[in-house]
């Protein structure tokens, strides 16, 4: 009796569900377009229905492969969490992690640890995709997304990384030209450097403090300007040390330019809202050896 579905057919459609596309797939399995088209055209025609819409330029899933690929994702999970069980301790991390963290943060921190973590586990291959705006809550699109804040999908599990409290700086040319900012009101008159990053409101910096006998917290928000904007944290960084303004900034990011003197911090009374940075990964790869690996090699890395 022909098999509908083999294992190889499970793999093979993760991949191309993945990849977004046959010429993807086929780039990145090292095949021609021919042959994975080949490949699922043989799939659809053992279980007689269709499963991806084809068109010239994109690629979509029918509703039937959408379940094909739940199930899919499901079994080769379950299959990779029975290793696990059995191995143990002596399960060493292989196979494919696909990881997303923002521009900066992704370009600066996450990418040399992954350059060190591939040279300890040869057999994992790593694909980092760096971009603006975190992926959305449910994407399967990566295994791993590096992010700041905990996920709004509880169907996610996060885990904490490293505390991210964020500073504002200014380089000493720029404070002895335009003067130092004393309180958080006083930057409407300032150019502030703005980073267009996440969800947050693009250009408003707020600001809690303690007052009163009780220290009850009191929050102040302030609609900065400025002739500079970036994506990219990197790029607001040299800007602030070039002398063009004032940065609200992660303090891990800023702190050895503020101990050398090239950034003066600001207002250390006020504080800014944490943006804690996490791991978010699917339910589904609590038991993943290679996801749990590198969680844990960046995790430690940051404690250091």
């Amino acid at each position: 009796m022909t098999k509908l579905i083999s294992p190889a057919d499970l793999g093979f459609f993760i991949a191309l569900a993945n990849a977004g596309s046959l010429s993807a797939a086929a780039r990145e399995q090292g095949i021609s377009t021919a042959a994975v088209s080949r490949h699922l055209g043989l799939m659809e025609s053992r279980l007689g229905i269709p499963l991806v819409n084809r068109t010239t330029r994109r690629m979509g899933l029918t509703p039937e492969g959408e379940v094909y690929l739940d199930y899919a994702r499901k079994i080769m999970g379950d299959i990779e969490g029975l290793e696990t069980h059995l191995l143990g301790a002596t399960a060493a991390p292989q196979g494919l992690l696909r990881v997303n963290a923002t521009l900066g943060f992704g370009r600066s921190h996450i990418a040399p640890l992954i350059s060190q973590f591939t040279r300890l586990h040869p057999k994992v291959d790593v694909q980092l995709q760096l971009s603006v705006n975190p992926p959305p809550s449910g994407d399967d699109a990566f295994d791993i997304c590096f992010r700041f804040g905990n996920p709004p999908d509880s169907r996610s599990i996060a885990r904490f990384i490293a505390a991210n409290q964020r500073v504002v700086v200014a380089s000493p040319a720029y404070l002895k030209k335009f003067g130092t900012p004393k309180t958080p009101s006083e930057l409407v008159k300032h150019n502030c450097i703005g980073i267009r990053q996440g969800d947050e409101a693009y250009g408003l910096w707020r600001f809690t403090t303690a007052k009163g006998k009780a220290k009850e917290q009191q929050t102040e928000s302030v609609k900065i300007r400025g002739n500079l904007t970036t994506n990219d944290g990197g790029v607001a960084l040299n800007w602030a040390l070039d002398g063009h303004g004032v940065l609200l900034r992660a303090q891990w990011d800023v702190e050895k330019y503020v101990q050398s003197g090239k950034l003066v911090q600001l207002l250390p009374s006020y504080n800014s809202p944490d943006a804690d940075i996490y791991a978010i990964y699917a339910e589904r790869h609590r038991t993943s050896v290679r996801v749990k690996a590198l969680i844990d090699f960046v995790a430690a890395a940051f404690k250091r």
